[in-house]
């Protein structure tokens, strides 16, 4: 009998530590699941962090890539101003030394009379071309407008249509260029003249009649300046031009005071009548340079 209890409490010990064993193998399995969500946990929260980090990083290229080209906007924007304010300045103070030194050019505006409403608005567009050619030329003229009165059609064109007008760098007067300058010193720029102008002479005063090319009246500004007693001149059109062929045989030496002051301007800088006249005088006029005529009549023989 004891054998037999001895027996029993070997097997139930075994029984107990089965049991133990069981118990533990079920407490550790949920602990391993614990573990592993910890450890996914902690990766999820790293990687979010990294993603966070990389994120700020990629605003932050992207601020400084926007900072920077705000910056070089600024700068080329602060050149572009500063580069237009020296231009102007240069503009300027060769526009005042060209009214203490320069040689004159006078637009006579004697015979606005003559003109319709429409042509005295085209005359307003011509003086704003010539003052514009004028502004940009390395050597500039003085201009006058004389015989322009304050409350004339003419100024109060000019005041309407260009920008500025009442500060133009330029000597407009009521009175008549005869009483402003000697006659010696005078030549007027007529097509009618039957001398051509040679040159153009740092000494002198060229009047412009102030016509545009729709009058139909003939010989006004010629007529005038005879009467002043005053030397006349005209372009060397027909030295250095010939007529262009064209369908309805249209040809004109009448041309814009601008056109004529670009003439003279490009004349003046290059001492060259045939570059003068390519630069101011439109292919619609119906007249080319003589040497590209010449250009033209040689080319199908050479080929």
């Amino acid at each position: 009998m004891e054998e037999e209890s001895s027996c029993a409490e070997a097997v139930s010990k075994v029984n107990a530590d089965l049991l133990s064993l069981l118990r533990i193998d079920v407490e550790l399995e949920p602990l391993c699941d614990r573990e592993e969500t910890t450890c996914s946990k902690n990766v999820l929260r790293k990687q979010r962090n990294w993603e966070r980090r990389l994120e700020a990083k990629r605003s932050k290229r992207r601020e400084e890539k926007l900072r920077k080209k705000l910056n070089k906007q600024n700068k080329d924007m602060n050149e572009l101003q500063l580069s237009k304010r020296v231009i102007k300045a240069i503009t300027k103070e060769r526009l005042k030394e060209a009214r203490e030194a320069g040689p004159g050019l006078c637009v006579d505006l004697s015979m606005t009379d003559c003109l319709s409403a429409k042509e005295i608005s085209r005359l307003a567009c011509q003086i704003r071309r010539l003052y514009g050619c004028n502004k940009k030329a390395l050597k500039p003229f003085r201009i006058f407008l004389t015989e322009l009165n304050e409350g004339s059609l003419l100024y109060k064109e000019c005041v309407r249509m260009n920008e500025g007008f009442v500060n133009y760098l330029i000597d407009v007067t009521e009175e008549s260029w005869f009483h402003l300058f000697p006659s010696e010193d005078v030549i007027y720029l007529t097509p009618d003249a039957s001398e051509a102008l040679e040159y153009v002479e740092e000494d002198k005063v060229y009047i412009l009649g102030g016509l545009v090319d729709e009058t139909i009246q003939k010989k006004i500004s010629y007529t005038r300046a005879k009467e002043l007693g005053v030397p006349t001149a005209r372009l060397p059109i027909d030295e250095y031009m010939v007529k262009r062929p064209n369908p309805k045989n249209f040809h004109s030496k009448i041309l814009a005071i601008n056109q004529v002051f670009e003439i003279l301007l490009t004349f003046r800088d290059t001492k060259d009548w045939t570059k003068a006249f390519a630069a101011g005088i439109p292919p619609g006029k119906g007249y080319m340079v003589a040497s590209a005529a010449s250009t033209d009549r040689n080319t199908p023989e050479e080929l």
